[in-house]
């Protein structure tokens, strides 16, 4: 995607089940430490449900201002404005002199979303409220939800609350917008936000997606159908790629690049850390039989568009959640396209997080390219011959000048993004 405006990327924040800010996430990875464990509210269950990774040791007061948001942000929100807090210092910006670093009208904010389910918590005496003789009477619900819940209950609910509120924390006033298509939201919200800058719209933009597969609600509207059953080891749980697998693991937590034309980075001083070489983003029919297709000819066509060579690509960060087919595909989608090139999911390490695993797996990714070093895909013990994909069970060097990362949702997305060292 060779452009006169080129976009970079000048800064990134994370809030995961294996670590908080950029620092630890790494050192995380590196170690092959794993988020995820018995969740104490349901260790006495055999349900699947039973073991997820959750973000443990968070704290949004350092991060969201004023305090008394926090009463209208649900947990994902909070940790969407956490990680954007902490792209947007690392990226070099500061408050008291933003704007001679850049104008609020030209800063926008586009996020990865879902509908967050409630906390039952919240609702539950209304619920006691409308139950008579142990019969929930329904009719009883508008007159007595009105008297008894908070008014403003609804708005910590709402998915365009996360790029709100962080707009307003960070005066961004140009435009904003939130992508709601799954897992592949927040990459989405990256291309959406990448877009922007090209077009000329904005200079600086805050891309992100944030979510938790971890409410009980959601967990319960959801269904245990597509998540792993080997509840009695948690770390040993999440196998992408590998032949044991049985499905998936939820998760929780945000990541948010700081995007801005290379224009305005070198203006302004900042060092960018990646620039963005293409981006392919499309709709196919679900059907596992037709997801190798799918990310060959995504991965196919952001390469041609980038104008790279395959052999330049050091690393694939792959969407696997440990899925029976729908890794397979992928796998062979990726072989396809790219034939040997490394390969890694991060979803060994914590999980599916919903809207907000694609930009936390990017960052992961990122990171690895900066650093020369790719972590190890846990739990990689026996290779499936159905994914023939080059993953490693231990950490090895970054050989190549840019990175891939593919994502895909439920409903039939598939993006991928590619980004090049800055030389």
């Amino acid at each position: 995607m060779k452009s006169s405006c080129n976009v970079v990327v000048t800064g990134m924040g994370v809030v995961s089940p294996i670590g908080i800010g950029c620092d630890e996430f790494w050192q995380s990875l590196i170690d092959g430490k794993s988020g995820i464990a018995v969740r104490e509210q349901l260790k006495d269950s055999q349900s699947s449900l039973r073991i997820g990774a959750a973000v443990d040791g968070f704290d949004p007061k350092p991060f969201v201002k004023p305090r008394k948001a926090l009463k209208i942000m649900c947990q994902p929100i909070q940790f969407g404005c956490a990680a954007a807090a902490m792209a947007f210092e690392s990226a070099g910006f500061k408050k008291e002199i933003l704007e001679q670093q850049v104008s609020p009208e030209r800063m926008g904010t586009v996020f990865g979303t879902e509908t967050f389910f409630a906390d039952p918590a919240e609702v539950a005496r209304v619920f006691r409220s409308c139950t008579v003789a142990d019969n929930y009477q329904h009719d009883r619900w508008g007159e007595l939800a009105m008297r008894q819940i908070q008014p403003l209950w609804m708005l910590k609910y709402l998915p365009n609350m996360a790029a709100s509120h962080i707009s307003i924390a960070l005066d961004a006033r140009g435009p904003s917008n939130s992508i709601c298509q799954g897992e592949a939201s927040g990459l989405l919200a990256l291309i959406e936000a990448a877009d922007l800058i090209r077009r000329g719209a904005v200079d600086v933009a805050i891309a992100g997606g944030t979510g938790s597969q971890m409410a009980l609600t959601a967990m319960l509207y959801r269904g245990t159908e597509n998540l792993s059953r080997k509840i009695a080891d948690p770390t040993g749980a999440s196998r992408p790629f590998e032949l044991n697998r049985d499905g998936m693991v939820v998760g929780e937590g945000s990541g948010v690049v700081v995007l801005e034309s290379e224009q305005h980075a070198t203006k302004r001083g900042a060092t960018p850390l990646a620039r963005l070489a293409s981006w392919s983003r499309g709709y196919r029919a679900p059907a596992t039989t037709q997801l190798a297709d799918s990310f060959q000819s995504s991965i196919s066509e952001a390469i041609d568009i980038a104008g790279l060579s395959k052999d330049s690509i050091g690393l694939v960060s792959a969407n696997a959640s440990g899925s029976l087919g729908h890794d397979a595909g992928e796998a062979q989608g990726i072989r396809g396209a790219l034939g040997d090139v490394p390969v890694v999911a991060h979803k060994s390490n914590f999980g599916n997080l919903g809207p907000g695993t694609s930009l936390v797996e990017l960052i992961g990714s990122l990171l690895a390219m900066d650093k020369g070093q790719i972590p190890a895909t846990l739990n990689y013990e026996t290779p499936d011959p159905e994914c023939p994909v080059n993953v490693s069970g231990s950490a090895r060097s970054f050989d190549g000048n840019a990175i891939v990362k593919t994502t895909h949702s439920a409903t039939g997305q598939v993006a991928t993004v590619i980004f090049e060292k800055v030389t």
